[in-house]
């Protein structure tokens, strides 16, 4: 397992008493994630595009992700000639500056592909090329940067720390926590300042008390919103995607309260918070798994609103699984008393939503989820967290 490797996972491990995944999922359980998992990368290997990518239309992000499913999954080797293909395509996005995108969505492009070539990492140059990608998040990571307003962002702006897809000129949750995935996988060590910003970021997102810029906005429950502002013109206008209905009050200037907190969110966040090895009594930590033990279910994205509650559901089964699987226990034990094995229910979830082609999609198509070579892929992130 690739983050066996990362400095800070030791610390981890001896701080947290991190368990073999392996133990926390039975044998039939096992058997089904190995059967889906085989399944999923066959219906991967029949979409795969002639210049060796797929679902290029975003960038390189999709094909990469592709490829780690691949590998990780133990059925593919580094030296597939699909595999060989793919990365291929990958390097030919390989800028001068060290990011690998194809002009659009620059953090999210660059950091995913960082996970990818860590698992090919021997290879002539190939380290080279993840210390400049390493680098050229570190400088997309808002710190010092000049916003819209003219204003400076220091450790006070509500940009500070955040990544962000560079379409709306402001940080985002999902881009943060993908920037640290990225690093992360890469082997950056989890004192880095880029690690420390990020926190600082990402807390800020949290309904927690000590959150003093947003408290009163965000549900105080421990979860996580998606943003501290909704765009380069709305600085520290929280927005949370589970809040549609606020939007356009927060856009005109009213005051916006009761921000909902959601799953995707608040497991990439509880992620974060891990792989930054932050202690395990930190109150960010322990109100975090206090949302998760009140919210805990796979059958739909927790937090959202009845009507959209399917959206993003597979971007959540993926960060659930990361999230859980850098937690250790293998169980978790829900505000009710009830324990819940999520390796096996995780299981459960995606095994029953397979198509018979091997691939997963979501119906409700928002952010990407229709496209079924990515949420595929989302689909077999999840599961092989539960098998490692």
């Amino acid at each position: 397992m690739r983050n066996t490797i990362v400095l800070c996972m030791i610390a981890i491990v001896l701080m947290v008493g991190i368990t073999d995944r392996a133990y926390g999922i039975d044998t039939a359980h096992d058997a089904a994630a190995r059967a889906s998992i085989e399944r999923g990368v066959e219906f991967l290997r029949s979409t795969q595009n002639e210049d060796g990518s797929w679902t290029p239309q975003p960038g390189p992000a999709v094909t990469a992700m592709v490829v780690t499913v691949m590998i990780d999954s133990g059925l593919v080797t580094p030296d597939d000639p699909q595999v060989e293909k793919a990365l291929k395509y990958i390097l030919a996005n390989v800028r001068e500056d060290g990011g690998i995108h194809s002009g659009i969505l620059a953090n999210y492009n660059t950091a995913i592909c960082l996970s990818t070539l860590d698992l090919v990492r021997d290879r002539p140059g190939m380290q080279e090329t993840i210390k400049r990608a390493q680098d050229f998040l570190r400088g997309l990571q808002w710190d010092g940067q000049v916003d819209a307003q003219g204003n400076a962002v220091d450790e006070t702006h509500p940009f500070f720390g955040g990544a962000g897809y560079g379409q709306h000129g402001r940080p985002d949750m999902s881009n943060t926590q993908i920037m640290l995935q990225g690093l992360y996988d890469s082997g950056l060590d989890c004192k880095d300042p880029a690690f420390i910003r990020a926190i600082t970021f990402i807390s800020r997102c949290q309904g927690i008390k000590s959150n003093a810029e947003f408290a009163g906005l965000i549900e105080l429950d421990g979860g996580f919103i998606y943003s501290t502002s909704i765009n380069k013109d709305l600085i520290g206008v929280p927005e949370s995607k589970a809040n549609p209905d606020l939007m356009d009050e927060a856009k005109v200037g009213q005051p916006v309260s009761g921000l909902r907190t959601y799953g995707s969110m608040t497991y990439a966040g509880f992620k974060s918070y891990l792989y930054a090895q932050l202690d395990r009594d930190d109150p960010r930590v322990t109100e975090a798994l206090n949302w998760i033990t009140h919210h805990y279910t796979l059958d739909a994205n927790p937090g959202l609103p009845e009507p959209i509650r399917f959206h993003g559901l597979y971007y959540y089964y993926m960060t659930f699984a990361r999230a859980l699987d850098a937690f250790g226990q293998t169980t978790i034990q829900t505000h009710d008393g009830a324990q819940h094995d999520w390796a096996n229910d995780l299981v459960d979830a995606l095994s029953s939503r397979q198509r018979d082609d091997g691939s997963w999609v979501n119906e409700a198509d928002r952010w990407m989820e229709g496209d079924p070579n990515l949420v595929t892929c989302y689909a077999l992130l999840a599961l092989e967290a539960a098998v490692e």
